[in-house]
């Protein structure tokens, strides 16, 4: 129950922190290499609740949050989150709402709506409004810098623990055959995706996904650039039938999700990116007026509840590296049942709680 008090609360401070944790192992996909990433956490105060909120980026976020966005909200009712959301992409007008300042406002919408719900004594995806009990999720990994032992061992892991779909990158080479190794290893059952981080061009990705098509993959996502829908578009057209192909996951605002629109079968986001959960609701209204499936990309302990509220969603993505992050810095991460991701409905917002004594070695 909302007290007077608490209805009439207002943002009082803001903190904000970026954190570097290393990878289990190093990791590459089609067109990068790294060996840690760098989650920056933002913590939102009023009426005696604090609202949690994070982004997958570089410290750079961390600092334009305390530069332009914290005293831009502070005073701000805790219940005004859309019109919070506003003032914020105004006030980064003259420094760019793309890119990191996308980034820097995610941190902090997520964080507002986390704080509202803890205001409200609600799990987020009630205050929401849930259209779904859970969201499906597949293991995300693969990564194309593993041996096929490691491959292997990853995607049937997920299998055995239930999850019916599995992600691996491809697109530096040998890519027939670790996809081939995938399949003999997860079985004829569960779903294989691939994801190429737009490394081919056009020709390349639609050559190539016949022979995927051999092997059951049923997803293909980023092909080519996101940035060059023409090709997106001729890869989608001539793909074999039962493929669908997925892009999206660098979007910053529901301008760029419009523009996808034929490009793609199914069109990603990241709450992380995408201007927080005020932007990604955005992008379920755009898929359910062009009648496009949404997937979600990453950051699992947000979407799970973010996506529960989106009519459009189909599942989510169960990523390797933010599970790690997510379990060791957050109490009460999710872990999935029976392949799907349920929002923990006994704990408001968000349902975590920041571990910052056992995170301040990453700082």
């Amino acid at each position: 129950m909302v007290t007077a008090t608490r209805s009439a609360a207002h943002v009082d401070r803001v903190d904000v922190g970026a954190y570097t944790i290393p990878t289990d192992k190093p990791e590459q996909d089609g067109t990068l290499d790294w060996d840690s990433t760098t989650i920056v956490v933002v913590e939102v105060h009023a009426g005696g609740e604090t609202g949690l909120g994070w982004t997958y980026g570089p410290s750079a976020v961390a600092a334009l949050i305390s530069d332009k966005l914290a005293s831009t909200i502070e005073g701000c009712s805790a219940f005004d989150v859309q019109s919070a959301w506003a003032s914020m992409t105004g006030a980064l007008r003259q420094a760019g709402q793309v890119g990191i300042g996308a980034m820097a406002i995610s941190a902090v919408d997520i964080a507002l709506w986390d704080l509202k719900a803890r205001l409200a004594g609600l799990p987020l995806c009630a205050l929401l409004g849930r259209y779904h009990e859970g969201v499906p999720v597949y293991g995300s990994g693969g990564f194309t810098s593993y041996s096929n032992d490691e491959l292997q061992e990853q995607l049937a892991g997920w299998v055995e623990r239930g999850i019916p779909r599995v992600k691996m990158k491809v697109g530096r080479g040998g890519d027939v055959a670790r996809v081939r190794a995938a399949r003999e290893a997860i079985g004829y059952e569960p779903e294989l995706f691939v994801d190429a981080n737009g490394a081919y061009t056009p020709r390349q990705a639609i050559a190539i996904a016949e022979a995927f098509a051999e092997q059951g993959v049923s997803w293909f996502e980023e092909p080519v650039s996101s940035d060059d829908l023409a090709g997106l578009r001729q890869v989608r057209e001539r793909a074999p039938g039962g493929m669908e192909v997925a892009a999206g996951e660098y979007g910053w605002d529901v301008f760029y999700f419009d523009r996808m629109i034929g490009s793609v079968d199914v069109l990603q986001a990241d709450v992380t990116r995408c201007c927080g959960i005020t932007g990604l609701l955005r992008v379920d209204a755009l898929c359910k007026a062009r009648c496009l499936p949404f997937s979600g990309h990453c950051a699992p302990g947000i979407h799970a509840h973010a996506c529960a509220a989106m009519e459009t969603v189909v599942h989510l993505e169960y990523f390797h590296d933010h599970v790690r992050i997510e379990h060791a810095l957050f109490d009460g991460a999710l872990t999935p049942r029976d392949g799907v991701l349920y929002p923990d409905l006994e704990r408001p917002g968000l349902g975590l709680e920041f571990k910052r004594r056992d995170t301040e070695r990453y700082a």
